[in-house]
């Protein structure tokens, strides 16, 4: 049995290959509510990582909308981010501006946001991952072995070069320990990020890895074969403690 980096069982996988992106951002939604009204059928509370990115902004989107989430009981539902710019509230490079309106709804009926703060909040980046850190820790999920709670589902967009989050091959955020890590020099614009570390992902319940178009395909080939390769590849490393699922579309699936 394989296992994640906080040592716990890594949980089965599966991968779904749907026939295009719109099909799998629509499925992926519709999925996550789902995921959301069985984990609160066990617990009040459920914790949920979104994901920037295309596929991943457009999920969140889409399940922000959804019809499913009247079945949902939205004041025991926390929304977290995987990774996020160190940028102001409102800037465009931020991942949770495109669903600012949409999460504010949310907020309104009971759902509670944990965003990460920008520099109009906090001195540097540092304390903004430090100040997630606190938060994370609150809710009991510190990725280590005195947690008391998890993240339900964590999504991340599989990048081409098979980073997750702000997790980057052959960078030493990949190793951090904690919750919580402040990148300083990440190879995507803009150079300054929050990220949750591995400890956390992998102390997960549910890890959903999203890969679309064809420019993915080979991260998504390495990381389905476990090929971490040097540098070492972040999507093949990161695991769900009950389930790791791989949402492809057919373009990024190539011959998995």
């Amino acid at each position: 049995m394989t296992r994640g980096s906080t040592g716990r069982p890594a949980g089965t996988r599966a991968v779904v290959v749907h026939p295009d992106a719109d099909t799998l951002v629509a499925a992926t939604a519709a999925r996550l509510a789902l995921a959301v009204l069985d984990a609160q059928s066990l617990r009040r509370e459920v914790h949920v990582a979104l994901t920037g990115g295309r596929v991943g902004t457009r999920v969140a989107e889409a399940f922000l909308a959804s019809d499913l989430l009247g079945a949902l009981d939205l004041t025991g539902l926390h929304l977290w981010w995987g990774d996020e710019r160190f940028a102001a509230d409102g800037s465009a490079d931020r991942n949770d501006t495109p669903v600012a309106g949409a999460l504010a709804g949310l907020a309104e009926r009971g759902a509670h946001l944990h965003p990460v703060a920008g520099p109009d909040r906090v001195a540097d980046v540092e304390a903004a991952a430090r100040a997630y850190a606190d938060e994370l820790d609150a809710a009991g999920i510190t990725g280590g072995a005195d947690s008391t709670s998890a993240l339900d589902v964590v999504l991340l967009g599989v990048g081409p070069d098979g980073h997750v989050a702000s997790l980057f091959p052959g960078h030493a955020a990949l190793e951090a320990g904690g919750s919580t890590v402040a990148v300083h020099d990440s190879p995507k614009p803009p150079p300054q990020r929050v990220s949750l570390t591995r400890d956390v992902i992998d102390g997960a319940r549910q890890v959903w890895l999203l890969g679309s178009g064809a420019e993915k395909a080979e991260a998504v080939t390495r990381g389905l074969a476990g090929d971490a390769g040097t540098p070492v590849l972040p999507c093949a490393l990161v695991s769900g403690t009950d389930r790791t699922l791989w949402l492809l579309d057919l373009e990024a699936a190539g011959d998995a």
